[in-house]
């Protein structure tokens, strides 16, 4: 009996939506000292009430300090700026920003995750916009960049069309 050759398709990276949210902050607090517990401080703070956070990145330390930003609802943008202006106090640190007028725009798929290039692509599709990325978060299923609300709907659109959503709309 012989064997049939099976071809096995190499599997695509799969994106399969582009998701957005036109309501984000990006909030930093500047200089904060570089030891145990001061994001303990600081998210447990926010926690106490009920703030959520979405994403969050601590810069690489210079002189035993760093910046911690992160990612709010705009609804909760007074309550947190009263909280962290109290950690800053707090901590000695080098003051509270925040940026209004930010969106957070995704890719979701499977599998990305196992397929290089996937945030390659992501990057370079906003980058032929000219649309900067303020921040990036990432897992297995989701890729998302912060960016600045004015460039959300150029964003969703070049993301659409460079992974090939349009077509798979039109066909549902």
């Amino acid at each position: 009996m012989k064997k049939k050759k099976i071809k096995q398709k190499i599997e695509e990276p799969v994106v399969t939506a582009v998701t957005f949210d036109k309501n984000q902050v990006k909030m930093t607090i500047l200089d904060v000292p570089d030891k145990p517990g001061v994001a303990a401080k600081i998210f447990s703070n926010l926690a106490k009430e009920n703030i959520n956070i979405d994403m969050i990145i601590q810069s690489a330390a210079y002189g035993r300090k760093n910046d911690i930003s992160f990612t709010i609802s705009y609804t909760d943008l007074k309550k947190a700026v009263e909280v962290l202006e109290s950690v800053n106090k707090e901590l000695n640190a080098g003051g509270v920003v925040y940026e209004e007028n930010m969106a957070k725009v995704s890719i979701i798929g499977v599998g990305m995750k196992s397929h290089p290039g996937v945030a390659a692509k992501m990057f370079e599709t906003l980058a032929k916009e000219n649309i900067n990325i303020e921040m990036i978060s990432t897992s297995e299923i989701k890729i998302s960049c912060i960016i600045r609300k004015e460039m959300l709907e150029t964003a969703v659109k070049a993301l659409h069309k460079a992974f090939n959503l349009n077509k798979k709309s039109k066909n549902r």
